[in-house]
């Protein structure tokens, strides 16, 4: 894996990891409703939960692997095509984003961390981004597919929880923007779009 396809990643997973989903809208309702310390709560909890996306994807991947070449490459195919399928839906997505807090119910700082830990691991879409996402950026050629896959898992991660804990501390002035401002959550899943179908049509180039 190259320095370029290492921060393509890098890149990648910041634009998912500040445009508006489930995740970010409870964890800024819960800042919202409750304060920064229930937001900490949230995003660790989500955090948690994309490890064990994480290392389903790693055992899964690997398993793949290990049974055939092919067939990994077919699974990096799929997940190339869907990659593309989100891009086109994020770009045809035309819902608002909806954030409030009158309907949260003051929790305490473990339950907030067990409801965003246990919502992000029951999530299948959270568990076919993984799968689908991290296979695009391994190089088959440089070996130790599982070391790579590793970084990447953790590279992602890591960037999700300091993008949560951010969203935490500018809590305030973030969940407004998203409550007033419909059009930059718009512009900003056309963005993602954009770059997943990219990502799409990356590889299939190069396969070509």
């Amino acid at each position: 894996m190259s320095w370029h396809t290492y921060l393509l990643f890098v890149g990648a997973s910041f634009l998912l990891s500040i445009s508006p989903g489930p995740d970010m809208i409870y964890l800024l309702s819960r800042c919202v409703a409750q304060g920064p310390r229930a937001g900490v709560a949230a995003s660790l909890g989500i955090n948690l939960g994309c490890y064990v996306h994480l290392l389903a994807a790693i055992t899964g991947l690997s398993a793949i692997l290990m049974t055939s070449a092919l067939a990994f490459t077919i699974v990096k195919w799929a997940g190339a095509a869907y990659l593309i399928y989100l891009g086109i839906s994020a770009l045809l997505d035309r819902s608002n984003v909806q954030l409030t807090s009158s309907k949260l119910r003051g929790r305490s700082t473990r339950a907030i961390f067990l409801q965003g830990f246990i919502s992000d691991v029951l999530n299948p879409k959270v568990a076919v981004f993984f799968l689908a996402l991290l296979p695009q950026f391994v190089d088959q050629q440089a070996g130790n597919v599982i070391g790579q896959l590793l970084i990447l898992g953790l590279t992602v991660n890591c960037i999700g929880l300091a993008v949560n804990l951010a969203m935490v501390a500018l809590s305030g002035r973030i969940s407004a923007k998203l409550r007033e401002d419909e059009l930059m959550a718009a512009r900003l899943r056309k963005l993602m779009g954009v770059m997943f179908i990219g990502l799409g049509a990356k590889l299939a180039a190069e396969r070509a």
